[in-house]
């Protein structure tokens, strides 16, 4: 199997000083991810919490919405002309009696990382396809202040960051700001559905009492992934794209953008934020 970080020789240069040395690398491999034995998507990420990645990845293309509804996941053994086994492809197999979806461009198209394609289609095929709608009396609150400490205990969290410098790292908090799970992957969309994946397989769906924290830019792809899991409330420390602001309002979600230390910006789902009674 592949593993998480790789060792590779580079030359240096600082201030003038050439001097050769190995650095340590985020490993990047596909995966291919069958549903029932079909291919289904190939997505490249850091190798690690497969199962979860490919679970979680079911749950935002609404085939899967809870523990129950899933019946198992393998790796597929001869996935080479070998027989070999590179632990790249992964089977999901749905529970019996669970209905296999039209796997099809259409459906998919939403779900498409950067987006191009997203539009009025993206918005109404998350609001209807979604299981766990979000109602607003999930009681999820925090305050400026509880938001504050989140990202530095992300950070504080991320192992193998601190080896690469090269890894995106989503996490589950609950309201009080206690850290439930943190996944990281080369690909920001694929860290949440490790996170999301794991949560499934654990019957933790919905996750209507957590706080979900990306260490990079908010785009529609992840508040999409978010509604599909319940998740109330999003916050990044980087900027969202106006298509994930549209969505977050239209799905009952708090947004936060730009978190970092004490300043922040809330695009939606004000009402979840708890500011002094003076604030204006």
């Amino acid at each position: 199997m592949g593993r998480v970080t790789e060792r590779r020789r580079v030359l240096r240069i600082r201030d003038g000083a050439v001097s050769a040395r190995a650095d340590t690398l985020v490993a990047e491999e596909p995966l291919e991810i069958r549903l029932n034995g079909k291919p289904l998507a190939i997505t490249m990420r850091t190798p690690g919490d497969d199962f979860a990645l490919a679970v979680g990845f079911l749950v935002s293309e609404g085939v899967l919405a809870d523990a129950s509804e899933l019946a198992s996941v393998v790796y597929c053994a001869g996935a080479t002309a070998d027989g070999s086994n590179t632990y790249n492809v992964v089977d999901v197999r749905l529970a019996e009696g669970v209905v296999l979806p039209d796997i099809s461009l259409e459906r998919n198209v939403y779900t498409s990382s950067s987006c191009g394609l997203c539009g009025k289609a993206s918005l109404d095929a998350v609001r209807t396809k979604t299981r766990h709608p979000l109602t607003g009396q999930d009681g999820v609150r925090l305050s400026p202040a509880q938001l504050s400490v989140l990202p530095d205990r992300l950070r504080a969290a991320q192992q193998v960051f601190d080896r690469t410098g090269g890894l995106h790292g989503a996490a589950l908090f609950t309201p009080e700001g206690e850290l439930v799970d943190l996944r990281e992957d080369v690909g920001r969309h694929n860290a949440v559905d490790k996170v999301v994946g794991r949560a499934l397989q654990q019957g933790r769906l919905p996750l209507g009492e957590s706080v979900l924290l990306v260490s990079g830019r908010a785009s529609f792809e992840l508040v999409q992934k978010a509604v599909m899991a319940g998740i109330p409330m999003l916050a990044a420390v980087s900027a969202p794209s106006s298509l994930a602001v549209e969505l977050a309002r239209e799905s009952g979600m708090t947004l936060v953008g730009f978190l970092r230390g004490t300043s922040m910006n809330v695009y939606a789902g004000e009402e979840r934020i708890a500011l002094p009674v003076d604030a204006g």
